[in-house]
């Protein structure tokens, strides 16, 4: 879940500075014992019971993991009851400082200079290697492109079926929750302009393969080998890799670059490997691990990635050769206790704002931040029948129906008929006492209404200049408090 932070009276992007000990107050209120996590010195996170309330890329750009929670019947209650407790602590913390959550899924007038990049972004050792050597722009996400990514856990068997299928429904995705129709204070001419982050950011990138993992390939996964070998094989090349054990691909503060730009399954048939510590500078032999495998999970940006933990480490000669696919993947993966998820990256951020209560009333607004999780879950769920109506539309037509879902959103007559067949798959998919969650995403698809449309149509109504115009774009924007909505769901 993340989230775009504003002034409250300006409504101009604003840096977090007491949140975290807001929040670390409320947590300790509510009897827990929550432990903030630094990084150069700087607070970026405070975790406590289920949850991890920190920051995406910058101190403008809050994101808060949530869960697990006991999927089935009523797991998505039990997610909300999350969501909404930690929605009420992020919304009280900021108002501390005079600042606010905005419903958007990307602040509508932010800098992306170097500047206003280097002033919020979050000290992630991770980002230098990005901007220095691997040449990402990674300033053009700067402004708070916020997703509300579900995740839903899948079987190890099902799972490169699960994310072909959550791939195929980016359409879908994408233009039930767009949330961005503005950036620079303009119009952008997308109703999803958050996903114009991937082109531009690796637009003069160091290695071709930075871009290709960002994009949906032309075909299905056949298995979980044919995806990771996509990522780590031939034509890739891997990121700094930390040199302690680690599993937090963002945080790790030591880390080394492989010298020679391998892949990753170049270095992992090594038994040593040369290295650059990245604070030092000085050479170091790095030794090949599955921990190096589980923590490069990230490379792909892809619409929908695979995640996963091992219970246990397995020996490198054994994962080799199921990359290779001298064995299956899948099992050696379960032989070690791995336990594995589907993240989807499509769903913009969207939350409860005024406007919304307004017209769609409060059974609709109380369904916003759960009704993406509710599409995915139900689509898994319903694994045969969402293949099914891929294998119907086909890949390629909807690998090109991805960027009218961006552009246009539910304007576009292809991706409306889509979207509302995800939406019915899905709804077959969930237990009767979940359909509910759905709410927010059939309201959105029956009246044509997204975040989007809802906004430009403010922006169009606001007068003044362009500040007078961005105070009161974010007055009407602004998250309510879910007391104010959280309550109303019909359960």
């Amino acid at each position: 879940m993340e989230m775009v932070v504003a002034n409250q009276k300006t409504g101009r992007s604003h840096a977090v500075s007491g949140y975290f000990d807001s929040m670390s107050r409320r947590k300790r209120a509510r009897g827990q014992v929550p432990q903030q996590k630094q990084l150069s010195g700087k607070t970026v996170a405070v975790l406590s019971d289920g949850v991890d309330s920190g920051l995406d890329n910058a101190f403008n750009h809050l994101e808060s993991a949530l869960g697990p929670v006991q999927g089935g019947a009523g797991g998505l209650a039990r997610l909300d009851a999350m969501v909404t407790t930690e929605l009420g602590d992020v919304i009280d913390a900021l108002a501390e400082e005079g600042a606010v959550l905005l419903n958007t899924s990307e602040h509508p007038d932010c800098p992306t200079d170097e500047a206003a990049y280097r002033a919020v972004r979050a000290p992630k050792p991770l980002y230098d290697h990005w901007v220095d050597y691997r040449g990402w722009q990674h300033r053009v996400g700067i402004d708070a492109k916020a997703q509300n990514g579900p995740t839903t856990s899948i079987p190890l068997a099902l799972a490169a079926r699960a994310v072909n299928v959550v791939l195929a429904a980016a359409p879908a995705s994408i233009a039930l929750f767009a949330n961005s129709p503005l950036e620079g204070g303009m119009p952008t001419g997308l109703k999803e302009n958050r996903l114009s982050i991937w082109p531009r950011m690796f637009a003069a990138a160091k290695f071709p393969c930075d871009a290709r993992l960002s994009q949906t390939p032309g075909r299905r996964f056949s298995d979980l080998a044919d995806y990771f070998r996509r990522a780590y094989g031939v034509g890739t090349v891997m990121h700094t890799v930390p040199l302690a054990s680690s599993r937090d691909y963002k945080g790790a503060s030591h880390t080394a670059r492989p010298e020679g730009d391998p892949s990753l399954m170049r270095f992992l048939a090594e038994s040593a490997w040369p290295g650059i510590a990245c604070d030092s500078g000085e050479s170091v032999m790095l030794a090949p691990s599955a921990m190096h495998f589980e923590y490069l999970q990230f490379m792909p940006f892809l619409d929908a990635r695979f995640r996963f933990r091992f219970g246990s480490l397995p020996p490198v000669p054994e994962l080799l050769e199921a990359l290779h696919g001298r064995r299956n993947l899948e099992t050696l993966m379960a032989e070690y206790g791995a336990e594995g998820y589907i993240e989807g990256r499509c769903p913009g951020a969207n939350f409860p704002d005024a406007g919304l209560l307004a017209e769609a009333g409060a059974d609709v607004a109380a369904t916003v931040v759960m009704s993406a999780s509710a599409v995915q879950a139900g689509l898994l769920a319903n694994l045969e029948e969402a293949e099914k109506l891929v294998a119907d539309w086909g890949w390629q037509r909807l690998l090109a129906l991805r960027q009218p879902a961006v552009a246009a959103a539910l304007d576009d007559a292809a991706v409306h008929a889509f979207a509302g067949e995800v939406l019915a798959v899905a709804r077959a998919g969930l237990d009767a006492g979940d359909r509910h969650w759905l709410g927010y995403a059939d309201w959105v698809w029956q009246n044509k209404r997204t975040g989007a449309d809802r906004m430009l149509e403010t922006w169009h109504s606001l007068g003044g200049d362009r500040d007078q115009r961005l105070a009161g774009l974010a007055a009407q924007q602004t998250v309510l408090h879910p007391s104010q909505w959280a309550t109303a769901a019909v359960i």
